[in-house]
């Protein structure tokens, strides 16, 4: 998923660019053409972009979060069905009609259920099909979750990278400024 940039060593995961650490800030403005001011507000605008797709992954992170558990009902729902299949056994369900209105059911024997795909499509699954359909699904959304999770801690490290090296050459000014207005005096007092 990392590709990285053999000249520049900045790496780049799943379209997220990757910051550059700056060791020397001089070498830094003189390479990217910048004044300081320029700088900071490249990386000020870089950094802005980073936490506009923190919150956009930090989103789908938190559906995932909340889709994984309602595959795992479903699942269990569908081995219930299966495991009472031949038995005989009346099955009772308690089922929410609306918000905090709730039926009780008897559920006959049955072979098949439906399984909403989204998009109000609904289709009917024999046990054994809806059982690999969820699963599949879980699995798919377990590993879209691990990914996501990577994204994010590439994403936080670039933004920490982003920070200090604005820091850096903030500092690197305030310097520069000192040593300008130091030389400025010591050639007025001579």
């Amino acid at each position: 998923m990392a590709t990285s940039s053999s000249s520049s060593g900045i790496t780049e995961r799943r379209g997220i660019p990757g910051a550059q650490f700056v060791e020397d800030v001089q070498t830094y403005l003189n390479q990217l053409g910048l004044d300081v001011n320029s700088a900071l507000a490249f990386l000020q605008e870089r950094l802005q972009q980073y936490k506009v797709v923190e919150m956009k992954l930090l989103a789908q992170q938190r559906e995932l979060q909340a889709k994984i558990p309602d595959i795992e009902k479903c699942l269990d729902v569908v081995a219930t069905l299966e495991a009472k299949k031949g038995t005989g056994e009346e099955l009772i369900a308690d089922f929410e009609v609306s918000e905090g209105i709730y039926s009780r059911a008897s559920i006959e024997e049955t072979n098949s259920v439906c399984l909403w795909l989204g998009a109000n499509v609904m289709l009917e699954y024999s046990l054994e099909e809806a059982t690999a359909l969820l699963q599949k699904n879980l699995e798919n959304a377990r590993s879209s979750l691990e990914v996501l999770v990577a994204d994010l801690l590439f994403l936080r490290d670039q933004v920490t990278i982003t920070q200090v090296t604005i820091a850096r050459v903030y500092n690197w000014d305030v310097h520069q400024r000192r040593t300008q207005q130091a030389a400025a005096t010591a050639i007025t007092q001579e």
